[in-house]
């Protein structure tokens, strides 16, 4: 049991590695628009009082700053943006509670945890699948961030910490409440998003859905509240998430999506924008393709107010984190195959770009076109049609676009 955790936070190298990951970390201010910027100085002349107030237990969070995200299949996800001063004081917890809960985790569980990946959990789940558990259960926890039950988890704390102080500095964090419209809403139930303290506390609390699947003796993987549980038959399938459905609801007061959540294939589902194909290889799902092309045609709108150059170091960042993500998969078919399609955007957001018949002229003439294959300027015909035409495949073409810097995931793979 942990009855001086406060006074471990505090400790003068726990403060200086604490302001340099709020700082690394950067992001935006919270209610008090304070940027992580000024934060150090902010600490050089006040951190004896926030020190004190610390170890007195009498430091108060501020209302996290509420902010809604688009999510890729619809919707939005809700953050909380706590002040960037309770981000650090959250990364002080972080520090001394990760060493402490971290250990006793599941070794299925893969997400926000030190030297653990995504990729991690996939070839996990291979591995169970490549075991003969071809039939799996999804489950998909709604709103997950949002519903953590504060009592529940207040009480899975308290079971390994003594330190009141602690547990009632992160009970204030909990019920901190969220600025929306200049009004301070109170919250009951849930905890924020974009705070460093919330993927350990996701985690403590689906800790026991863990010890649940393991004492049932089932394979598993998740990564933060995404679970995929393996098995051998569909009938075992429907047992299991009838079951795991009732526990999650009855024992952590959770609710489980019922559209998403399902029984399936490995290929009929996808798992942290991946699926198993029937050969047992990794491939990014469907989704995950639909995605890449809905990025691709916001990146490569001719419209945007911004130089080439930027349009190119936009596309070059992007497609390298992606890539950076997808390299994982072993069937990249799917991927390679839109290299041309992708290319044709490009094609035809430079056309449009170059404007009127003299750009045109210009620029394919610095591109080397000559003569008649100059006349390309001066047709008619539509951006997307051009930009598969012989001529704009000489102007641009694939070495020109590679030697500029526009990158394809094949490129990438080489490297």
């Amino acid at each position: 049991m942990y009855e001086q955790l406060m006074e471990r936070a505090v400790e003068s190298s726990g403060v200086t590695a604490a302001l340099r990951a709020v700082e690394r970390n950067a992001g935006a201010p919270g209610i008090d628009k304070m940027t992580t910027r000024q934060l150090r100085p902010h600490l050089e002349r006040h951190w004896e009082k926030i020190r004190a107030k610390l170890l007195a237990g009498t430091y108060t969070p501020s209302p996290v700053k509420r902010v809604e995200i688009p999510k890729p299949e619809g919707g939005s996800r809700m953050l909380g943006i706590p002040t960037v001063m309770d981000r650090f004081v959250q990364q002080l917890l972080l520090q001394v509670m990760g060493p402490i809960f971290d250990p006793g985790f599941s070794a299925n569980s893969y997400g926000f945890r030190p030297g653990r990946s995504g990729h991690q959990a996939v070839l996990a789940a291979k591995g169970h699948i490549a075991a003969d558990k071809d039939w799996l259960v999804d489950i998909d926890i709604s709103k997950f961030f949002d519903r953590v039950n504060h009592d529940v988890l207040m009480t899975r704390l308290g079971r390994s910490i003594r330190d009141k102080r602690a547990l009632r500095l992160i009970g204030r964090m909990l019920k901190a409440g969220m600025m929306c419209d200049g009004v301070v809403v109170q919250r009951h139930e849930g905890t924020p998003q974009g705070g460093p303290l919330s993927p350990l506390l996701a985690n403590i609390y689906l800790d026991a859905l863990d010890k649940e699947l393991e004492s049932r003796g089932l394979a598993f993987s998740r990564y933060a509240d995404d679970c995929n549980i393996y098995v051998g038959s569909e009938a075992a399938a429907h047992r299991v998430m009838e079951h795991t459905v009732q526990w999650l609801e009855k024992k952590l007061r959770l609710k489980v999506n019922a559209d998403k959540t399902g029984v399936g294939r490995p290929w009929e589902r996808k798992f942290l924008g991946f699926t198993i194909n029937r050969e047992g290889r990794i491939e990014p799902a469907q989704r995950s393709i639909e995605r890449l092309k809905q990025k691709v045609r916001e990146l490569w709108r001719s419209c945007q107010p911004v130089s080439s150059a930027t349009l190119r170091d936009r596309w070059r960042a992007f497609i390298r984190g992606w890539w950076g993500y997808f390299r994982l998969s072993e069937e990249r078919r799917a991927i390679f195959g839109l290299e041309s399609w992708i290319r044709r955007h490009i094609r035809a957001c430079f056309w449009m770009r170059w404007h009127k018949v003299k750009g045109r002229k210009r620029a394919l003439r610095r591109l080397g076109l000559r003569g008649r294959q100059l006349k390309l300027a001066h047709s008619s015909r539509g951006a997307w049609r051009i930009a598969a035409t012989p001529g704009m495949h000489t102007a641009l073409s694939n070495a020109v676009l590679r030697r500029h810097g526009f990158a394809m995931p094949s490129e990438l793979a080489a490297v």
